[in-house]
């Protein structure tokens, strides 16, 4: 069985890949096709849409998240191969101009879970051993993870090509037999925080995408001060669709919030960031 490390860009999934080697490891890109959030540095462009194998503009998360990657191929001096579905922008058409929330997450279904494992079953005999980036004090998820597979596999509706009438082909796989190297051997926080210390590989201050919906508004509007550009795609997604990511307000409404307080970095960690790409 080929083992897999899915890396999100946070530092406990490169702890996992610098200290798990595994047969592959699998990042999944979150694209826009909005010029506005146009990735800064023609190079890395060209590079990154070398290895999606078709056109890079930017992405929805912060931008760091382009140069953890390629900071972490070098450092563990393995391949990372690069997956990526629809941009975003494709995916709210697809969905008939409905934005992901709370209650309907197709987003990190659709950009983050379906290309890696579509990726897996193109490249790799399944099932596939995967390790999951669940630390030592979060054993209550591993736990809901492993109450859900079946014969210890998670099944997955993978598309196994076309019909003559050139419609999608679907068929129920086993996919992956999750794995929590973390757990089995008592790392936590604090143990990923210290040894990513001295070495070179750069991290977004925050993962996910800027304006993730799973986030508090405060975190929200702290963002539409970081990253004010990709923070306004989220606004201009509500407008053209008169739809909204968040029940009962909008981005534009906390972008205009005024802050009663000075907010700092260390004001927010990652019980904030919706854990997408795990």
């Amino acid at each position: 069985m080929k083992t897999v490390n899915s890396i999100s860009g946070g530092k406990t999934s490169a702890y996992i890949a610098a200290n798990y080697p595994a047969d592959y490891n699998v990042f999944s890109l979150v694209r826009t096709s909005d010029t506005k959030c146009l990735f800064p540095d023609a190079k890395i462009r060209q590079i990154v849409s070398d290895k999606i194998g078709q056109e890079f503009i930017g992405t929805l998360e912060m931008d760091d998240i382009i140069y953890t990657i390629l900071d972490l191929e070098q450092f563990i001096g393995t391949e990372i191969n690069w997956v990526t579905g629809l941009t975003f922008d494709e995916l709210i058409d697809k969905h008939g101009k409905y934005l992901p929330n709370l209650m309907a997450r197709y987003c990190t279904s659709e950009m983050k879970v379906i290309p890696i494992a579509q990726w897996c079953y193109e490249n790799m005999s399944l099932p596939v051993e995967m390790r999951i980036g669940f630390r030592a004090n979060e054993q209550s998820r591993a736990k809901t993870m492993i109450d859900k597979l079946e014969n210890q596999y998670e099944l997955f509706k993978f598309n196994i090509g076309k019909s003559e009438n050139g419609r999608n082909k679907w068929k129920v796989l086993p996919y992956r037999k999750p794995s929590f190297p973390l757990i089995k051997d008592a790392i936590f926080k604090d143990t990923i925080e210290n040894f990513w210390i001295d070495k070179p590989v750069r991290f977004a201050y925050m993962n996910n995408c800027v304006g993730c919906f799973h986030r508090s508004e405060l975190l929200l509007k702290h963002m539409s001060v970081r990253d004010e550009t990709k923070f306004d795609w989220f606004i201009d997604s509500e407008n053209r669709t008169k739809n909204t990511f968040k029940s009962g307000i909008t981005y534009q409404k906390i972008k205009n919030h005024k802050l009663q307080l000075d907010l700092f970095d260390d004001d927010f960690n990652e019980c904030d960031s919706g854990y997408c790409g795990l």
